[in-house]
């Protein structure tokens, strides 16, 4: 059965809401992107500290995952037991062996909650921080946020030749940089990193040019940039722009780093299969391999969250022990590269779901109670954070917002998360209004 890709909007992932979210066309190439960041240049920070956002597009449960409520009644319980993980007295849903056997090196934030049910607002509040503006009347000013990705870029520009955003296999619909622009929206790298023939575009030549050829029309093009140019306003032709991104292009094509990092198959099979040999565990692997090499922000867009049916026969199959042995494997291989303090993990959707059983065995939309996973960069080890009320209706301890969670994720990748950020007419927008740090997730 093919894995459901969209959710009950009507949205497929690779499909992004157009009211202004992303840049025109979404994801950039590379040569593009490096093209629109010199008429918006990002600044640079020192600290490295990175980033790979795991997203759970359509909202996941989390009576399924990390809040299992074994006392509830049935039709609010579900199916599935609790089962004991590496923590003493803490208990997550028999769905996720797993990540059960690695909680020790994690937390769950149990206690984020928001008032917007639909899809588009939910991704826009969780993706930005930034609730989603509503027109209040006719010619009202509506300005959408930049996801957190792109606000990394604009902070931090390209690292060693390598983009500051990446995402895995489409931009999600707030993902983009909005009022920052296109120098801000992500690299793609779609495609599946399991199957044997798997390329990065825009990292690799062409089928047609051999390595050889390409180096040579390198150096053409070069020689031919030294002649001195007949128009004395050559210094405005865009040709002089588009040599320059075109040159840091092949820089990356040139790169062994960026060969490197994108080449999968350069890790042994035993690690391999440690993540999955499926297109979601093999994502997960190539995102350390990136933040390793120095990405500050890689998203992995996982959907199909949207279970209003057959809830639990799909938490019992593929879907669903995809990402737990994947994202179990994400945590544990940074973990013993010495990679974890240095690298934010984040797995969340846009909400969580209603505590009753609906009619076809699913569970709808529910902003009150969702969890948040967190590991890394002195994240507590084994902790968990917040509680729902005993049927897991509405968060009721250390209650959190999407802009809490906003501001610690940017204090952990050391960003002002107050700043001010400025729309290409000079509009200033505050970057979070209000929020606080969620303490807990600080040592």
């Amino acid at each position: 059965m093919p894995r459901i890709t969209h959710n009950c909007a009507g949205h497929h992932r690779r499909d992004f809401l157009k009211l202004g979210l992303t840049a025109a066309g979404g994801g950039l190439g590379f040569t593009d992107m490096l093209r629109a960041r010199e008429a918006a240049p990002g600044r640079s920070l020192s600290r490295p500290v990175n980033c790979i956002l795991v997203w759970l597009d359509g909202g996941p449960s989390h009576y399924e995952m990390f809040d299992p409520k074994p006392d509830a009644p049935s039709e609010v319980r579900g199916q599935f037991k609790p089962i004991s993980t590496s923590v003493p007295g803490v208990h997550f849903s028999e769905c996720v062996p797993n990540l059960a056997k690695v909680a020790d090196k994690m937390s769950i934030v149990r206690s984020i909650a928001h008032k917007d049910p639909n899809h588009g607002g939910g991704n826009h509040y969780m993706m930005t921080g930034a609730p989603t503006p509503v027109p209040v009347g006719c010619g009202a000013f509506v300005t959408f946020h930049p996801s957190f990705g792109s606000v990394v870029s604009h902070q931090r520009g390209v690292q060693g030749g390598l983009p500051a955003y990446m995402v895995m296999p489409s931009i999600t619909r707030s993902g983009g940089p909005n009022f920052l622009g296109a120098a801000h929206a992500p690299f793609v790298a779609d495609g599946n990193p399991d199957s044997k023939n798997f390329k990065v575009r825009d990292v690799v030549l062409p089928q047609d040019i051999t390595d050889a050829r390409g180096i040579a029309r390198s150096d053409l093009r070069r020689a031919l940039d030294r002649m001195k140019r007949l128009n004395d306003r050559a210094a405005e032709d865009p040709a002089v722009a588009f040599d320059t991104f075109y040159g840091q292009a092949v820089d990356l094509i040139g790169s062994p780093t960026a060969q490197d990092a994108f080449d999968i198959s350069r890790e042994d099979d035993k690690t391999r299969e440690m993540y999955g040999r499926n297109d979601l565990g093999q994502r997960m692997l190539l995102a350390r391999r990136l933040v390793e090499v120095g990405v500050s922000f890689v998203t992995i867009h996982y959907g199909g969250w949207d279970h209003h049916r057959d809830l639990f026969k799909t938490c019992k199959g593929e879907f669903m022990q995809k990402f737990d042995k994947g994202m179990a494997a994400l945590i544990t291989d940074l973990d013993r590269r010495g990679l974890l303090e240095s690298t934010l993990v984040v797995a969340l959707g846009e909400f969580g779901r209603t505590p009753k059983i609906n009619k076809d065995n699913g569970r709808d939309h529910w902003p009150g109670a969702m969890n948040v996973l967190f590991a890394g960069t002195g994240v507590p080890r084994g902790g968990i954070v917040g509680a729902t009320d005993p049927k897991g209706y509405y968060a009721s301890e250390n209650v959190y917002s999407p802009e809490d969670f906003a501001v610690t994720l940017y204090t952990k990748l050391g960003i002002d998360p107050h700043q001010m950020l400025y729309t290409n007419t000079g509009r200033p927008v505050q970057l979070i209004n209000g929020g606080r740090q969620i303490k807990e997730l600080f040592a």
